[in-house]
């Protein structure tokens, strides 16, 4: 089949991502009458009638039929219908197929532009395409979309992932630790990895290949409500399947403020959104206490830690959460040394709270002095 493509599959990184592999041959084309235009609310290009445009684009010749039926998960996911069009090349017009998206879909203001996305985010979109196509079998049109958000920000948090600091420990080489083999991914909205691997020893030389397994969840942003006016802080209890899975009869937790850093978010927003929806604060200022892996021998769990400067009159408990998401949440404001006692007890029991709360207790007297 011959696909004429107008948005982001015209990048042949993410085609080749898409299709399994690289198009065998591609020619400009151009079809005439429309134009592409953001989705309102979103990056990825919607094309829609326009009077006297033209939407620029490629055909990619030939194509079969797996290549296309990976074509279709992906952009069928989403309402994309694969429609017959006329197209104009240099060799004069072409009948060829087209993905048209869904027409409950709108168009944002400006039009789209390929070399801004691939700017910004054709590295992500890639690392998502590889995720989507890795399940075996691969999922159905509505399984994909739900777990879209997840996968895209799987994809964000390993494109958001860089080298820190090395002064003491080892600086590796590219061959020094590799995955070798890797058997279809498990789980819907997490996901659970097995692979093979092979990596350097202290002494030289290589051990492996070693059967490896890991859960692979995602960015979040993790804050600590301080009022430095009341030295007063504010603590979200709520029940975690963690500790019900490891049988702690009481799973329900002292925990800051915590939620994923969603697609092309800065983990800054998203600390921000999240205090927002969880406990209805708004943060004047974020100290960051630390970036940090939380379980590295099994987890790609990453933490962005914050402690919020925020006005915290509440004496009492609250509720908070979003409905839509069933949050159930208990909001409480309390005194610093009162967190601390909770700490030394045993009560507070999730890292993230123990490390914000001993980050805060260093720290305190610079942000309680007036600048």
């Amino acid at each position: 089949m011959d696909l004429f493509v107008y948005g982001t599959l015209r990048s042949h990184g993410l085609m080749a991502a898409v299709a399994g592999g690289p198009a065998r041959r591609s020619v400009p084309a151009q079809l005439g009458g429309y134009g592409v235009f953001p989705v309102n609310g979103n990056v990825v290009p919607f094309i829609a009638p326009q009077a006297g445009g033209t939407a620029q684009g490629l055909i990619f010749e030939d194509l079969d039929d797996k290549q296309m039926a990976r074509l279709n998960l992906y952009e069928g996911a989403f309402g994309y219908r694969l429609v017959a069009t006329e197209v104009n090349t240099d060799a004069g017009p072409r009948t060829v197929h087209c993905y048209l998206p869904p027409e409950e879909a709108a168009p944002g203001v400006g039009a789209w532009s390929l070399p801004a996305w691939e700017a910004d985010h054709l590295a992500p979109a890639v690392l998502a395409a590889h995720e989507l196509f890795s399940y075996d079998p691969p999922p159905s049109f509505a399984l994909a979309r739900a777990m879209w958000p997840m996968i895209e920000a799987r994809a964000w948090s390993k494109h958001r992932a860089k080298a820190a600091s090395a002064t003491r420990r080892y600086v590796p080489e590219a061959a020094d630790f590799q995955i070798t083999a890797a058997r279809p991914p498990q789980g819907r909205f997490f996901r659970f990895e097995s692979v093979d691997v092979t990596q350097r020893t202290f002494t030289g030389g290589q051990s492996g290949p070693l059967v490896r397994e890991g859960f692979v969840g995602v960015d979040a942003a993790i804050v600590l409500p301080y009022d430095p006016h009341r030295d007063r802080v504010l603590l979200v209890e709520q029940a975690r399947m963690g500790p019900r899975l490891r049988h702690d009869p009481n799973p329900w937790m002292f925990e800051p403020v915590a939620g994923i850093v969603d697609a092309r978010e800065t983990p800054q927003a998203a600390a921000i959104r999240e205090c927002k929806e969880e406990a209805a604060l708004n943060i004047t200022r974020l100290e960051e206490a630390g970036a940090f892996y939380v379980s590295p021998g099994a987890s790609t769990d990453y933490f962005y830690t914050y402690v919020g400067l925020c006005d915290l009159p509440h004496t009492d408990p609250y509720l908070g959460g979003l409905h839509d998401e069933a949050e159930d949440l208990k909001l409480h404001p309390m005194a610093f040394d009162d967190a601390l006692a909770l700490a030394d007890s045993g009560e507070i029991a999730t890292g993230p709270a123990l490390f914000l709360l001993y980050w805060l207790l260093r720290h305190k007297e610079r942000l309680r002095t007036p600048v």
